[in-house]
Protein backbone atom coordinates (compact mmCIF):
# COMPACT_ATOMS: atom_id res chain seq x y z
CA UNK A 1 0.00 0.00 0.00
CA UNK A 2 2.42 2.57 -1.04
CA UNK A 3 0.59 6.06 -1.08
CA UNK A 4 1.24 8.32 -3.77
CA UNK A 5 1.55 12.14 -3.23
CA UNK A 6 -1.61 13.17 -4.51
CA UNK A 7 -3.47 14.16 -0.98
CA UNK A 8 -7.03 12.80 -2.56
CA UNK A 9 -5.85 9.14 -3.18
CA UNK A 10 -6.83 6.21 -0.92
CA UNK A 11 -6.82 4.05 1.27
CA UNK A 12 -10.08 5.77 2.27
CA UNK A 13 -11.77 7.33 -0.22
CA UNK A 14 -13.19 10.71 1.45
CA UNK A 15 -12.53 14.66 0.67
CA UNK A 16 -10.33 16.02 3.60
CA UNK A 17 -10.47 19.62 4.36
CA UNK A 18 -6.73 21.17 4.78
CA UNK A 19 -5.38 21.79 7.99
CA UNK A 20 -3.12 24.08 8.94
CA UNK A 21 0.70 23.35 10.75
CA UNK A 22 0.01 25.91 13.74
CA UNK A 23 -4.03 25.05 14.15
CA UNK A 24 -3.18 23.05 17.22
CA UNK A 25 -0.61 25.50 18.38
CA UNK A 26 -2.77 28.55 18.28
CA UNK A 27 -5.43 26.51 19.54
CA UNK A 28 -3.56 25.69 22.89
CA UNK A 29 -2.19 28.84 23.45
CA UNK A 30 -5.94 31.04 22.79
CA UNK A 31 -7.60 28.31 25.12
CA UNK A 32 -4.39 27.23 27.54
CA UNK A 33 -6.76 27.49 30.46
CA UNK A 34 -9.06 24.66 29.64
CA UNK A 35 -7.81 21.50 31.54
CA UNK A 36 -6.73 18.71 29.48
CA UNK A 37 -6.86 20.29 26.23
CA UNK A 38 -2.98 19.86 25.43
CA UNK A 39 -3.93 16.21 26.03
CA UNK A 40 -7.10 16.14 23.88
CA UNK A 41 -4.68 17.83 21.20
CA UNK A 42 -2.00 15.19 21.42
CA UNK A 43 -4.42 12.28 21.52
CA UNK A 44 -5.67 13.34 17.81
CA UNK A 45 -2.31 13.43 16.43
CA UNK A 46 -1.10 10.46 18.15
CA UNK A 47 -4.53 8.76 16.69
CA UNK A 48 -3.90 10.02 13.18
CA UNK A 49 -0.14 8.88 13.47
CA UNK A 50 -1.13 5.44 14.32
CA UNK A 51 -3.30 4.71 11.36
CA UNK A 52 -0.71 6.27 8.97
CA UNK A 53 1.86 3.97 10.41
CA UNK A 54 -0.26 0.79 10.36
CA UNK A 55 -1.14 1.88 7.15
CA UNK A 56 2.62 1.91 6.36
CA UNK A 57 3.69 -0.96 7.61
CA UNK A 58 0.29 -2.65 5.77
CA UNK A 59 2.72 -1.91 2.44
CA UNK A 60 5.39 -4.01 3.71
CA UNK A 61 3.43 -6.85 2.86
CA UNK A 62 4.02 -6.75 -1.00
CA UNK A 63 0.34 -5.01 -2.54
CA UNK A 64 0.58 -1.71 -3.16
CA UNK A 65 -3.31 -1.90 -3.63
CA UNK A 66 -4.07 -0.10 -0.41
CA UNK A 67 -3.69 -3.86 1.17
CA UNK A 68 -4.85 -3.72 4.83
CA UNK A 69 -2.59 -5.97 7.28
CA UNK A 70 -5.62 -7.11 9.53
CA UNK A 71 -2.54 -8.40 11.75
CA UNK A 72 -1.86 -5.33 13.02
CA UNK A 73 -3.79 -3.21 15.41
CA UNK A 74 -2.72 0.33 17.09
CA UNK A 75 -3.69 1.91 20.82
CA UNK A 76 -3.70 5.71 21.00
CA UNK A 77 -3.26 7.24 24.16
CA UNK A 78 -1.98 11.19 25.19
CA UNK A 79 1.76 10.26 25.31
CA UNK A 80 2.27 7.81 22.15
CA UNK A 81 0.49 4.81 20.73
CA UNK A 82 0.95 1.13 21.20
CA UNK A 83 1.27 -1.31 18.27
CA UNK A 84 0.11 -4.86 18.62
CA UNK A 85 1.39 -7.33 15.74
CA UNK A 86 4.70 -9.31 14.95
CA UNK A 87 6.85 -6.16 13.27
CA UNK A 88 10.28 -5.59 13.66
CA UNK A 89 11.79 -2.69 15.50
CA UNK A 90 13.42 -1.38 12.80
CA UNK A 91 10.30 -1.67 10.78
CA UNK A 92 8.78 0.07 12.90
CA UNK A 93 11.07 3.21 13.23
CA UNK A 94 10.65 3.21 9.58
CA UNK A 95 7.30 3.63 8.98
CA UNK A 96 6.68 6.23 12.01
CA UNK A 97 9.17 8.15 10.30
CA UNK A 98 7.53 7.46 6.86
CA UNK A 99 3.66 7.81 8.06
CA UNK A 100 5.43 11.01 10.08
CA UNK A 101 6.61 12.28 6.68
CA UNK A 102 3.74 11.54 4.80
CA UNK A 103 1.28 13.10 6.83
CA UNK A 104 2.73 16.66 7.12
CA UNK A 105 3.34 16.44 3.28
CA UNK A 106 0.02 16.38 2.74
CA UNK A 107 -1.59 12.53 2.28
CA UNK A 108 -3.83 13.65 5.19
CA UNK A 109 -6.10 10.43 4.04
CA UNK A 110 -3.69 8.12 5.81
CA UNK A 111 -4.85 9.71 8.87
CA UNK A 112 -8.24 7.33 8.36
CA UNK A 113 -8.43 3.46 9.38
CA UNK A 114 -11.54 1.64 7.94
CA UNK A 115 -10.74 -0.68 11.36
CA UNK A 116 -10.93 2.76 13.48
CA UNK A 117 -12.99 1.59 17.15
CA UNK A 118 -14.21 4.61 15.79
CA UNK A 119 -16.22 3.16 13.37
CA UNK A 120 -17.92 0.40 15.80
CA UNK A 121 -18.63 3.30 18.16
CA UNK A 122 -20.24 5.28 15.70
CA UNK A 123 -21.82 1.58 14.29
CA UNK A 124 -23.11 1.23 17.66
CA UNK A 125 -25.16 4.95 18.65
CA UNK A 126 -26.41 4.83 15.02
CA UNK A 127 -28.26 1.31 15.72
CA UNK A 128 -29.23 1.93 19.00
CA UNK A 129 -31.00 5.93 17.59
CA UNK A 130 -32.05 3.89 14.53
CA UNK A 131 -33.71 1.06 16.86
CA UNK A 132 -35.06 3.49 19.25
CA UNK A 133 -36.46 5.61 16.62
CA UNK A 134 -38.24 2.62 15.08
CA UNK A 135 -39.31 0.85 18.54
CA UNK A 136 -41.43 4.74 19.20
CA UNK A 137 -42.49 4.98 15.44
CA UNK A 138 -44.17 0.98 14.65
CA UNK A 139 -46.73 -0.96 16.05
CA UNK A 140 -45.47 -3.02 18.87
CA UNK A 141 -46.47 -6.14 17.58
CA UNK A 142 -43.12 -8.58 17.47
CA UNK A 143 -42.87 -9.23 14.19
CA UNK A 144 -43.10 -5.57 13.31
CA UNK A 145 -40.71 -4.76 15.70
CA UNK A 146 -38.02 -7.27 15.02
CA UNK A 147 -38.51 -6.26 11.00
CA UNK A 148 -37.70 -2.69 12.28
CA UNK A 149 -34.71 -3.71 14.48
CA UNK A 150 -33.63 -5.69 11.72
CA UNK A 151 -33.88 -2.34 9.11
CA UNK A 152 -32.36 -0.20 11.83
CA UNK A 153 -29.19 -2.64 12.19
CA UNK A 154 -29.21 -2.71 8.57
CA UNK A 155 -29.53 0.80 7.60
CA UNK A 156 -26.47 1.41 10.46
CA UNK A 157 -24.43 -0.68 8.63
CA UNK A 158 -24.81 0.70 5.29
CA UNK A 159 -24.23 4.32 7.22
CA UNK A 160 -21.44 3.72 9.41
CA UNK A 161 -18.37 3.28 6.77
CA UNK A 162 -19.23 7.38 5.64
CA UNK A 163 -20.15 8.69 8.76
CA UNK A 164 -17.39 6.51 10.98
CA UNK A 165 -14.73 8.36 8.34
CA UNK A 166 -16.22 11.72 8.60
CA UNK A 167 -16.37 11.50 12.79
CA UNK A 168 -12.29 10.31 12.23
CA UNK A 169 -11.55 13.05 9.71
CA UNK A 170 -13.07 15.79 12.15
CA UNK A 171 -13.19 14.72 15.75
CA UNK A 172 -10.87 11.67 16.56
CA UNK A 173 -7.53 12.52 14.78
CA UNK A 174 -5.76 15.09 13.71
CA UNK A 175 -2.77 16.04 11.50
CA UNK A 176 0.46 15.05 13.91
CA UNK A 177 2.38 18.44 12.94
CA UNK A 178 2.89 18.81 16.70
CA UNK A 179 4.74 15.74 17.34
CA UNK A 180 8.50 14.34 17.78
CA UNK A 181 9.17 10.76 18.17
CA UNK A 182 11.39 10.03 20.91
CA UNK A 183 11.43 6.61 21.06
CA UNK A 184 10.14 3.32 20.54
CA UNK A 185 10.08 0.44 23.70
CA UNK A 186 8.67 -2.95 24.42
CA UNK A 187 6.12 -2.83 26.95
CA UNK A 188 2.29 -3.81 28.32
CA UNK A 189 -0.81 -1.61 28.12
CA UNK A 190 -3.44 -1.25 30.66
CA UNK A 191 -4.75 -4.83 29.92
CA UNK A 192 -1.49 -6.44 30.19
CA UNK A 193 -0.97 -6.93 26.18
CA UNK A 194 2.38 -7.14 25.23
CA UNK A 195 3.08 -4.49 22.28
CA UNK A 196 6.03 -2.08 21.17
CA UNK A 197 4.53 1.78 22.20
CA UNK A 198 5.76 4.65 20.19
CA UNK A 199 6.50 7.55 22.59
CA UNK A 200 5.99 11.05 21.36
CA UNK A 201 6.15 14.62 22.78
CA UNK A 202 4.66 17.67 21.71
CA UNK A 203 6.77 20.40 19.61
CA UNK A 204 5.20 23.99 19.37
CA UNK A 205 4.80 24.76 15.70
Amino acid sequence: MTQTANPQSKPWDFDFRQPLPHQDSDLLENLHFIPGLKELLMLRQVHALEHATVWMLSAKSGNENHYDNETLGGLSTEQGFYLYGEVSRYDLQRAVKLALQRLKHGEWNLAVHPRCGTNLSVNMLLTAGLAFGVHLLLPRGLITQTIGLGLAAATAAQLTPDLGSWTQKYITTSIPFNLEVEGITQKSDSWGRGAQFVQVRWKSV
